[in-house]
């Protein structure tokens, strides 16, 4: 195992294109740290650099105690794990397993025995024999993992693994890399772009935009403390309500109304935010009234999507409703923001 160091990294492609810029990043041995964006932010990129996949164009990058700009990816000690398995289709799950072993002309009692150990690891034992044709997407997806995992890497990365994965079973064998990882302690980079994966994954979250790290902290840090309106707008599912407004007399200016901010350290114009389960539907005579413009209703929870204030000054909110709320389009509503869960936010997005 080993800790990786990112040292004011850039990566520029031929044409001038930017993949990240200036990144600095690092990552404790033992620790899962998930990079999560839109797409193209650079995530991937960042990976195919500890890989030795793309190369450096400017800064320095660590794994352990050595410098491995120049070290090529067989050298680096790091596996890799990619979405769509990358399974050899003509071979046994086994000797997928075997071959970066064999590649490596290691003994075949040792490797039998590091075979044997990740196949227990996995829950694979009863599929060694079967070809990746035989096997289901998730079980795919767990020999790949086990055909990195048999190299016993320094780094372990993994790139969108469960994205060809349907929703039941993503949940399944999310849990099962979190439990796979507080077993073996292996360093991991984990790239995605699905938030809920980050949120239940990651130690830490590193949030990327267009090249460049706008938050590193752990998911609580990240969902309640954001650093900027990007994180607060691209975490959580639905996001932060975000929305231009005026600070005035301790309070936001929404939908015509002036709602109290209990953290109100400005004046002027700022962008407000709000979490969808702090924006509530309230008896009549509370709060602003607003017009429902959508409804989804999910069993759990109700989505109920909220034009608040008249055309000139309207403020468009989803509110987080428990339940199979009777809500419709079209019903006349009055909203209330809780005062303590306001953000705010100023011109260049940072947070206030």
């Amino acid at each position: 195992m080993a800790s990786v160091a990112f040292e004011h990294v850039d990566k520029v492609y031929p044409g001038g294109t930017t993949g990240v810029a200036d990144v600095n990043l690092a990552i404790a041995d033992g620790e899962l740290l998930v990079l999560v964006g839109p797409s193209g932010c650079g995530k991937s990129t960042l990976l195919r650099l500890v890989a030795g996949l793309e190369e450096i164009t400017a800064g320095t990058l660590r794994i352990g105690d050595r410098v491995v700009n120049d070290l090529r990816p067989q050298e680096r000690n790091v596996a890799m794990v990619f979405q769509d398995y990358s399974l050899y289709p003509h071979l046994t799950a086994r000797k997928n397993l075997a071959f970066p072993l064999e590649m490596r002309h290691m003994a075949r009692t040792e490797a039998d025995r590091r075979i044997a150990a990740t196949a227990s690891l996995l829950d694979i034992g009863a599929l060694l024999d079967r070809l990746p044709k035989q096997l289901s997407g998730g079980q795919r997806q767990r020999v790949a993992m086990g055909r990195a995992l048999v190299r016993e890497p320094a780094v372990f990365l993994l790139d969108e693994p469960l994205s060809n994965l349907d929703a039941k079973l993503r949940v399944q064998v999310r849990a099962e890399i979190r439990a796979l990882q507080a077993r073996t302690r292996t360093t991991m980079i984990y790239v995605t772009h699905d938030q809920v994966e980050a949120m239940t994954l990651g130690d830490r979250i590193a949030v990327l935009d267009r090249g460049r790290l706008q938050q590193v902290a752990p998911p609580r840090e990240v969902y309640e403390a954001p650093a900027n309106a990007f994180v607060a707008g691209f975490m959580g599912n639905p996001p932060m309500n975000l929305f231009p407004t005026r600070v005035v007399d301790g309070g936001v200016a929404v939908g015509g109304a002036v709602v109290p901010v209990a953290r109100s350290r400005t004046t002027g114009a700022a962008t407000a935010g709000i979490r969808p389960e702090a924006v509530r539907i309230a008896p009549d005579g509370a709060g602003v009234a607003g017009t429902v413009e959508h409804v989804e209703s999910l069993g759990h929870e109700t989505l109920a999507y909220v034009a608040v204030g008249t055309d000139g000054d309207a403020v468009r909110l989803v509110a987080r409703v428990p339940g199979m709320a009777p809500l419709a389009k079209g019903d006349t509503v009055r909203v209330t923001l809780d005062p303590a869960a306001i953000y705010l936010f100023d011109a260049g997005g940072r947070r206030i």
